[in-house]
């Protein structure tokens, strides 16, 4: 975890995104939205998705420091279905800025001596390890992750940090709040309620 611990100017609100994954259920999300609708779907606007995650974990409007760190394979170079998407161009070392405060983004590859799901777990605990963040927002495959994540929780307290888990189903259990992740990539896709209520009438 090096990587993540050392030079890095801690926020108190962090978002750890598996890139991965969100680039899959982005994708899935993408194709079935397109048969249902009939229209193409644009790529799905990241700093939009950031701001909904952001919103989901408590986040409110105000000038809060946000950091976003995007965790991806070493072999992946960009989001495929996200603009922007490159990594190493234009994520890594990014920021903007709107109504709820500045957002940082940061790309880290898993190194080849840790699992994928084991980096994510990692850089989890080494996130609420540290005293200045309150806000930790958790973005990865539940599926596969659901007892990691618990277990690198186990000793974080709610009242020193406020850690929302977005997953596509709800989860049974765990000291942490939810949030289904679906609503937020909708959102950055561009699908409207009222589009989905006029299609499966």
């Amino acid at each position: 975890m090096n990587g993540l611990t050392e030079n890095v100017k801690w926020s108190e609100n962090v978002i750890i995104a598996d890139g991965d994954y969100i680039d899959r259920v982005t994708f899935d999300l993408t194709v079935n939205f397109e048969r249902m609708l009939g229209r193409r779907i644009p790529k799905a606007d990241l700093g939009r998705w950031i701001d909904c995650v952001a919103l989901d974990g408590g986040l409110r409007e105000g000038a809060h420091e946000t950091l976003a760190v995007f965790i991806h394979s070493k072999g992946r170079e960009r989001l495929d279905n996200f603009a922007p998407g490159d990594y190493a161009t234009e994520i890594d070392g990014m920021a903007f800025k709107d109504n709820l405060g500045e957002f940082a983004m940061s790309a880290l590859p898993v190194e080849g001596i840790v699992t994928h799901d084991g980096f994510v777990a990692e850089a989890l605990q080494a996130v609420c390890a540290q005293k200045a963040v309150k806000r930790v927002m958790l973005v990865a495959d539940m599926e596969r992750m659901a007892g990691q994540v618990r277990h690198a929780l186990r000793g974080v307290s709610d009242e020193d940090k406020r850690v929302t888990v977005f997953a596509m189903q709800p989860l049974p259990g765990g000291n942490f709040r939810q949030e289904i992740l679906g609503y937020s990539l909708m959102s950055a896709l561009g699908i409207r309620g009222e589009e989905i209520d006029r299609a499966t009438r």
